[in-house]
C-alpha cells in the first residue's frame, strides 16, 4: 500500500498538507464548542446573567460549528481530487504496464484478473485515499486532543472512557483477525465472475448454437453463490460493529450522566455547579473521543481489503517482463530479410521444447510457406519474428541483426502481421484498416482503399451503408470470418511494411477469393518478404520455400514438386487434399 502512495506527485502532497492543516482548524473548532457550552451552562447558573450574555456566547458556538462545516466541505473537496487523480494516474500506470507484457504474463495473470485489477482494486485505493484524508487523519488528532481536555476533569468519567474505547478496539481487532483472509477470497472471486462473464459474452453465439445456456447459468451460479456466500460471511461479521457502536455511544453517555448524578448528589451546593458544567462538557469531549475511534475502526475495516487490492496492484507493477526493449533503431542497410538459426523454443516451464533447431533464410520477395499437422509449432514459429515470445535457443535475425536488439517499436514497423484470430476494434473500416503506427504517415483515404481493393474486400465494404465509414462493432461481430480475414489483411497492406506474415489468414475464404487474393498479393507486395501459416496445400504451393514441420521438427524443406518428391509428410498432407491428377498439373 505504502509503496503505491509514494506515486503521489507534488501538487497531491501539496493538497494533503492544506488537508491536514484545514483538519486541525476544523478538529480545534469543533472542541471548541464544548468550551461555549461550558461557558453558557455556568452564565444560566449564575445569577444577574444578562440574556446578550448568553447569546454572545451561543453566536461564538454557532460560528465554530459553521466554520467547522467550511472546512469539513474543504478536506472532503481536497481527499475527493486527491483520491481520483491517484486512481487516474494509477490506472494509467496499470495500463502502461500491461501494453508492455508479452503473451507469458498475460497469461500468468489472465486477462479477467487483469481487468478486476485495473478496475476494482484500484477503486478500492480510492476509497480508502478518499476516506483517510478525513477519517485517519482527523480521527487521532480528535482523540489526542480531546483525550487531553478530559483526563484532568474527573477520574470516574475518563476510566469510563477508556472502558469504552477499549471494548471498540478489541471488536475491531477481532473482525479484522476473522475478516482479513476473506477479503483477498474475495477479489479471486470477483476475478472468477469477471472470466465466466466475459467467457459467456464472448461465446455467446456457441452457447446458444449448442443450447448450453443453462450450463453457462450453472457455471455463473456457481462461483456467483460462492462470491455471495463469501461476501454474506463478511458483512455478518461487520454487522457486529454497529450494535457495539450504539452501546457504545449510548452506553458512554448514560455512564456518564448515572456518575454525575450520583457525585452531584453527595457534593455540596457549590460543587454541584462545577460538577454538573463538567458533567455537560465531559459528555462532549468523550462522545468526540469516542466519534475518533468509530472513524478508526471505519478505516481499519476498509484498510485490510484495500491492502489486498494494493498488493494485486504491485504484483502487476513489478512483474518481470520478458520481452525487453533493446536499443537498436532499426536502420539498417538490408531490407527484408528473415533468417532462424538453429531456432529453438519451448513455453516458460516447460519440460519440453515446442521448436527444435529450424533454420531457414528469407531473402526480400521471397515467400516463404509453413505448413504442418496441428501442433507442429507453425504458428509459435512464426510469432517469434515479432518477439510475441523470445527463442530459447539460437538466433533470429531480421536485416541481419537480432530481433532481441532491435526496439520493439522499430522492429514491428518492418512487419505486417494478420494473426490467426482475426480482430476487429470498436471502430469504421477506415479506422480499422489504418490502425496502429507503422513509424511513417498516417495511411491516406487511397491508401486505405487501395488495401481494401487488394484484400478483395472492397465488393462487400461498398455495400454497408456507409462504405468506408461503417461502423464494425467491437471483434467484429456485424461481419463474417471471411470478411474480417481480408479487412485484417488490409490492415497490413495499409502499412507498407517489409515483411508480411500471415498466420493462417485464408482459412476463412472460398477458394475463388483465396486465389485472386494471393494473386493481388504477389502483385502488390513483390519487393516485401511474406512469410505464411496455411493449411491448405493450394495456398502455398507458389511458395519460394515450404518448410515442413511435424512435432516441432523441420522434416522438409523445398518448393512444392521438391517437396512431393522427398517429403512423406508433405506428400501425406498434399495427398489428403487433393488427387495425384491435381498435383501433377499444378
Amino acid at each position: 500500500m505504502f509503496k503505491l502512495l509514494k506515486k503521489f506527485d507534488k501538487k497531491d502532497i501539496g493538497l494533503i498538507m492544506l488537508s491536514i492543516l484545514l483538519i486541525v482548524v476544523q478538529v480545534f473548532l469543533e472542541l471548541k464548542i464544548p468550551d461555549y457550552m461550558t461557558e453558557i451552562t455556568t452564565l444560566i447558573q449564575t445569577e444577574g446573567t444578562k440574556i446578550n450574555d448568553v447569546l454572545v456566547e451561543g453566536a461564538y458556538m454557532m460560528s465554530c460549528a459553521l466554520l467547522s462545516l467550511l472546512t469539513s466541505i474543504g478536506v472532503g473537496y481536497i481527499a475527493a481530487s486527491v483520491s481520483s487523480n491517484f486512481s487516474y494516474d494509477l490506472r494509467d500506470v496499470v495500463f502502461d504496464k500491461v501494453e508492455k507484457f508479452s503473451t507469458a504474463e498475460i497469461k500468468k495473470f489472465q486477462t479477467s484478473s487483469l481487468i478486476t485489477r485495473t478496475t476494482n482494486d484500484i477503486s478500492q485505493l480510492e476509497t480508502i485515499i478518499a476516506m483517510g484524508l478525513q477519517a485517519f487523519i482527523k480521527a487521532p488528532i480528535m482523540a489526542v486532543w480531546a483525550i487531553s481536555k478530559i483526563l484532568t476533569k474527573n477520574i470516574e468519567w475518563s476510566a469510563l472512557v477508556c472502558g469504552f474505547v477499549l471494548l471498540l478496539l478489541i471488536t475491531v481487532i477481532s473482525l479484522m483477525v476473522v475478516v482479513l483472509p476473506r477479503f483477498e477470497i474475495v477479489q479471486k472471486l470477483i476475478d472468477k465472475v469477471n472470466g465466466v462473464t466475459r467467457e459467456n459474452l464472448t461465446g455467446i453465439r456457441v452457447v446458444r448454437a449448442f443450447n448450453a445456456e443453462d450450463f453457462q447459468k450453472n457455471r455463473f451460479e456457481k462461483v456467483n453463490t460462492e462470491l455471495t456466500k463469501t461476501q454474506l460471511f463478511n458483512q455478518r461479521c461487520f454487522a457486529i460493529l454497529n450494535p457495539v457502536m450504539n452501546l457504545v455511544m449510548h452506553g458512554l453517555t448514560l455512564g456518564i450522566y448515572f456518575i454525575g448524578a450520583y457525585l452531584i448528589a453527595n457534593a455540596s451546593m457549590l460543587d454541584k455547579i462545577n460538577l454538573f458544567s463538567n458533567m455537560v462538557v465531559f459528555s462532549s469531549y468523550g462522545m468526540q473521543v469516542i466519534m475518533s475511534f468509530l472513524l478508526l475502526a471505519l478505516i481499519f475495516m476498509m484498510w485490510p481489503r484495500a491492502q489486498i487490492s494494493a498488493r494485486r496492484i504491485n504484483e502487476v507493477l513489478e512483474c518481470e517482463l520478458s520481452i525487453l526493449d533493446g536499443d537498436f533503431d532499426g536502420q539498417t542497410k538490408e531490407k527484408g530479410v528473415v533468417e532462424f538459426k538453429n531456432v529453438s523454443f519451448k513455453y516458460p516451464d516447460a519440460s519440453e521444447y515446442l521448436i527444435k533447431n529450424i533454420s531457414f533464410k528469407a531473402n526480400k520477395g521471397d515467400t516463404i510457406a509453413f505448413i504442418g499437422s496441428t501442433g507442429s509449432g507453425k504458428s509459435t514459429l512464426i510469432n517469434l519474428v515479432p518477439r510475441f515470445y523470445d527463442v530459447t535457443d539460437g538466433e533470429i535475425l531480421v536485416d541481419g541483426i537480432d530481433v532481441r536488439k532491435y526496439k520493439l517499436s522499430n522492429l514491428r514497423n518492418k512487419i505486417g502481421y494478420v494473426s490467426q484470430k482475426a480482430f476487429m476494434f470498436t471502430a469504421t473500416v477506415s479506422e480499422n484498416v489504418s490502425y496502429g503506427d507503422n513509424g511513417k504517415e498516417k495511411p491516406n483515404k487511397d491508401t486505405i482503399k487501395n488495401a481494401i481493393d487488394v484484400a478483395c474486400a472492397t465488393e462487400f465494404v461498398s455495400k454497408m451503408s456507409d462504405n468506408y465509414d461503417a461502423l464494425i462493432a467491437r471483434g467484429g461481430t456485424n461481419v463474417s470470418g471471411g470478411q474480417k480475414q481480408r479487412l485484417s489483411i488490409a490492415r497490413a497492406i495499409a502499412r507498407d511494411p517489409e515483411i508480411y506474415i500471415f498466420d493462417d489468414t485464408f482459412s476463412a475464404l472460398d477458394f475463388k477469393t483465396d486465389a485472386l487474393l494471393r494473386k493481388n498479393l504477389k502483385e502488390y507486395t513483390n519487393d516485401a518478404t511474406i512469410l505464411i501459416v496455411a493449411q491448405r496445400i493450394g495456398t502455398i504451393m507458389n511458395a519460394d520455400k515450404i518448410v515442413v514441420l511435424d512435432k516441432g521438427k523441420c522434416v522438409g524443406m523445398g518448393t512444392h514438386k521438391e517437396l512431393l518428391k522427398n517429403c512423406p509428410v508433405y506428400q501425406e498432407i498434399a495427398l489428403s487434399q487433393l488427387s495425384k491428377e491435381e498435383l501433377e498439373n499444378a
